[in-house]
């Protein structure tokens, strides 16, 4: 049982970090993402910076107070929903946040900081293999049906844009679409299942319309990427013990995909808003937002091998926030 933090509770300097797991989803009874980060609800972590301290972007960072940072953790679970994304994410990065109720009680959220997360890391399950660390998230080309049996929404592209060829299938190949995701995530070992179509595979549709991010998202590019250097977090993690990890440039047109685009277009888009009505009382900040998929459990990780990379992350990228 876990008992929501009170706000007097929550130390008023602390990093306040928003991880988020799916819910279930076709085999998963439970998300191998939210059995992950349900055990770091209200944990508080308490990180050393780095002894040569740099932020995000590299730039130095001075500090008045170099004493052992609080990080305080709120977790939240997502349906697997497009429609839920689109309705829950935007409210992440308002200022104060809005979050949803959540349905179990044991999971109740603590009040969430006044000047917004300082983190946000989603996570999200693919198939077998090691953790996998994205980079950028995709506007356009979502085909694949979520956990309700419905497609994301559809949007009119100019003639002159057109859809990216998929770079995880072979120019030349005839592996549909439906096959792609399930090997993508890791729902069957051999092609196809029947019953869960996307357009332009099962269900006849020749010439299917495109689906992503519509109204409002209209001056947002075709790709986001994340701040946050992959690369080096990567090199700490397998330092650190976390050697079943790689970076990955495909995080799979389906719902992660969704979040992780939605996530880093509604960082950009409050930073602007701060930027254009600054106030002194509230700093202006672009949340760093970062998406990693986990496997399903102990294919090969366990859930504890992946809730500890996770706190692993959190701490890292926490000891390069600007000050």
């Amino acid at each position: 049982m876990h008992s929501p933090a009170h706000a007097d509770s929550i130390d008023p300097h602390a990093i306040r970090v928003l991880l988020t797991g799916f819910g279930p989803f076709r085999k998963y009874k439970e998300n191998p993402s939210w059995l992950a980060i349900k055990p770091l609800h209200n944990a508080v972590f308490y990180a050393e910076p780095p002894a040569d301290p740099v932020s995000l972007s590299d730039q130095a960072i001075i500090t008045d107070d170099m004493e052992p940072m609080s990080i305080h953790i709120t977790c939240l679970e997502v349906p697997v929903n497009y429609q839920a994304v689109l309705a829950t994410v935007p409210g992440f990065h308002t200022r104060p946040p809005v979050l949803p109720t959540p349905s179990d009680p044991a999971f109740a959220l603590p009040p969430p900081p006044p000047n917004g997360y300082d983190f946000m890391f989603h996570l999200g399950v693919a198939g077998r293999g090691p953790l996998r660390m994205e980079k950028l998230s995709h506007k356009n080309g979502y085909r694949m049906k979520d956990a309700d049996d419905q497609y994301a929404p559809i949007v009119h592209l100019p003639k002159e844009v057109g859809l990216p060829r998929d770079p995880a299938v072979p120019e030349g190949s005839d592996m549909s679409e439906m096959e792609r995701m399930e090997r993508f995530l890791g729902l069957v070992s051999s092609p196809s299942v029947p019953g869960h179509p996307v357009e332009g595979g099962n269900d006849n549709a020749d010439h299917p319309p495109n689906r992503g991010f519509g109204k409002g998202y209209e001056n947002f590019p075709e790709e986001l990427h994340t701040e946050i250097d992959v690369a080096k977090l990567i090199n700490h993690l397998k330092e650190s013990g976390t050697e079943q990890v790689y970076s990955s440039m495909d995080a799979g047109h389906f719902i992660s995909d969704f979040m992780f685009y939605c996530s880093l277009a509604e960082s950009k888009r409050m930073a602007s808003r701060q930027e254009k009505f600054k106030e002194r009382s509230t700093p202006s900040k672009c949340t760093p937002v970062l998406f990693m998929h986990v496997p399903p459990v102990d294919q090969p990780l366990s859930t504890a091998e992946v809730t500890e990379a996770i706190r692993r992350v959190v701490i890292w990228v926490c000891g390069r926030l600007n000050s």
